[in-house]
């Protein structure tokens, strides 16, 4: 949850140093679900609920990740998917170890690691600048099957592979390629869902579900995608793609417009035009929140 507090922090964040941190972590946890990718067999599965899968190699690659993050960031907050946490200090890493677990246990080669970092109200970052409200400052989304490593860096840009990326300039919905994700584990807001699905398929160009949140915001990042929307998240899955998003000239925001970003998991985002046209299709089937 965004944290309370609004008194400004002394100390700036070195994003420079951040992003050097979240690459050495995200290709480290990696390895470490590549090493596992062609035994999917010999995986020891743990059902957390209905369609919610975790195996080892979440566990083993979320634990290599942790071990970088706490030797070379200690005085950060960690909230991890596996293993918890809380937001704390001048900011704190946000980290999906395997961002995309069924295709990755059924052999589907579209899976990521996911790591950010969200400076608090009131931290300085970039020297001079001081944040008013809880913001995603760096993002590495790393897919060790195509070795695209996608990072972005708060108030200085995104990249693909180190070459600068943006975001698409499809300006209307009816010529956008757009994402999404399907209800798969609650399904609770399947009633709000289903309509924008609905519309999505009749007024745009085309709706595609891949099953990684974390990516569908890289890919809409680098203009593969015009436009992505979806519910259900977690922060940890859309935390780096928020940053990556916006770095590339996308916006990326909160279905409600309640949150500074969308920690609620609830996400609409695109370019600026499409994203303001996906707004407008959603609104009329969105349930209000205080």
């Amino acid at each position: 949850m965004q944290r309370s507090e609004t008194s400004p922090n002394k100390a700036a964040l070195d994003l420079g140093a951040a992003i050097d941190i979240a690459v050495c972590a995200a290709h480290a946890g990696a390895a470490i679900l590549q090493s596992y990718a062609h035994h999917r067999n010999d995986l020891v599965i743990d059902h957390k609920a209905r369609n919610d899968l975790v195996s080892q190699a979440d566990r083993e690659a979320e634990a290599a990740i942790l071990d970088i993050l706490r030797e070379r960031s200690p005085a950060y907050g960690i909230v991890a998917e596996e293993t918890g946490g809380a937001p704390e200090g001048l900011a704190t890493w946000y980290i999906d170890p395997l961002d995309g677990t069924t295709n990755f246990l059924s052999g589907i080669p579209h899976y990521a690691v996911s790591i950010a970092l969200v400076a608090h109200a009131g931290t300085r970052v970039n020297a001079d600048t001081l944040l008013e409200q809880d913001t995603p400052v760096v993002g590495v989304v790393y897919d060790p099957n195509r070795e695209e490593l996608f990072a972005g860096l708060h108030g200085v840009g995104a990249w693909l592979n180190g070459r600068r990326i943006h975001c698409s300039r499809t300006a209307q919905l009816a010529d956008a390629v757009l994402a999404t994700g399907l209800p798969f584990r609650d399904f609770s807001f399947a009633d709000e869902f289903m309509p924008t699905l609905d519309a999505a398929l009749r007024q745009s160009r085309g709706v595609r579900r891949m099953g990684a949140a974390a990516l569908d915001l890289a890919w809409t990042a680098c203009g593969r995608y015009d436009g992505y929307w979806e519910m259900g998240l977690a922060p940890w899955d859309v935390a780096a793609g928020t940053v990556i998003l916006r770095e590339a000239g996308g916006v990326c925001e909160d279905m409600d417009r309640i949150q500074p970003w969308p920690i609620s998991g609830r996400l609409v985002s695109g370019n600026p035009a499409v994203c303001s046209a996906l707004h407008g299709m959603i609104a009329p089937h969105l349930k209000p929140r205080a």
